[in-house]
């Protein structure tokens, strides 16, 4: 076990960023299609191919999932992605040709960095040729190369984040696995301590020092105060969550929708506030159907995993754009 998605046979990730502008692609693929379903809780979604999920239509399989950065203009990654699959001879066969199934999911980092460079059809491309049952690099790459946390007070405030994953084993040869870029308006918690890890700090200056419940803003706190309201981030679009869990389980788009909507409930576990009008927070299943399973027991193994896969996200990500993160401020 890699402790990562790719442990879930059949599924492979891929990751392209450009480090000097914060932005970035990550593709998870499954080359033989995978049953999906999606679940989309925030007021600020920026989405593609999502329709085609919902279990009244034809589409069965996708076969690969974008998390891009780049807000909207990012959803052109999805186009380099199909091309790739494309030229594979992968996709959903029309007789003609065989078009790939891409469903796609963006969040906003044009506040970090740079504002003109975005993810691209070239980049998107780029990723996933280079996608592997290998475990992805965590924390400042792919779509979580310009993600941060913790908006209320405005950017200057925030703390850096990035992308995660993680997997279980959860017996029976069933395998639970997630990828989450955390680009959230909310703190992140660590459950098993109830403690911020990592959102708005009351001051921009010093070392993190954990422990110090003083070095963080507390949003949920101050969302009580009428400073807290009128801050700069509470009127800012500029937040999600987007990620996909994913199993060798065999279910129908309807399961995979549940699994989707279980695993919402890991977010809401580490991110707070989670789900408002400012967050996209999307996340995608796939189920690439080597196994029987209980969708229930899959979908509350799937809450744990997308948390972890948060945290892991939080954890890995290093300083970048001005904004401090866990990874070098911790050591």
């Amino acid at each position: 076990m890699k402790k990562s998605i790719a442990d879930v046979p059949g599924i492979e990730v891929g990751q392209a960023q450009d480090s000097s502008a914060l932005t970035g692609v990550s593709v998870i693929i499954c080359r033989r299609g995978a049953v999906a379903g999606v679940d989309q809780r925030g007021g600020a979604p920026g989405t593609r191919e999502t329709d085609l999920l919902n279990p009244i239509n034809l589409v069965e399989k996708i076969h690969a999932v974008v998390l891009a950065g780049g807000s909207a203009f990012g959803l052109d990654a999805a186009s380099g992605v199909m091309k790739y699959l494309e030229e594979q001879k992968i996709g959903f066969d029309v007789r003609v040709t065989r078009v790939p199934i891409v469903p796609a999911a963006v969040l906003f980092d044009l506040n970090l960095g740079s504002a003109i460079i975005r993810p691209t059809a070239e980049m998107g491309y780029q990723a996933a040729s280079t996608a592997s049952s290998a475990a992805p690099a965590a924390g400042n790459f792919g779509a979580g190369c310009g993600a941060s946390v913790g908006k209320l007070l405005g950017n200057a405030s925030a703390m850096k984040s990035g992308i995660g994953s993680a997997s279980m084993d959860i017996g029976g040869g069933i395998i639970v696995g997630a990828l989450a870029a955390v680009n959230a308006f909310g703190d992140v918690i660590d459950p098993a301590t109830n403690q911020i890890i990592a959102g708005a700090r009351s001051t921009s200056l010093g070392p993190l020092r954990l422990g110090s419940s003083a070095y963080f803003a507390d949003t949920l706190a101050s969302l009580k105060t009428v400073p807290g309201r009128l801050a700069e981030g509470f009127s800012a679009h500029s937040n999600t969550v987007i990620g996909v869990v994913a199993t060798n389980a065999k279910f129908t788009k309807a399961e995979a929708s549940k699994m989707a909507q279980m695993a919402q409930d890991g977010l809401a576990r580490v991110i707070r506030p989670a789900h408002t009008m400012l967050d996209g927070d999307t996340i995608f299943a796939m189920a690439t159907g080597q196994k029987k399973a209980d969708v229930s027991l899959v979908g509350a193994f799937a809450a744990e995993v997308f948390a972890a896969a948060c945290l892991n996200a939080v954890r890995m990500a290093g300083s970048a754009g001005g904004l401090p993160g866990l990874a070098d401020e911790t050591r």
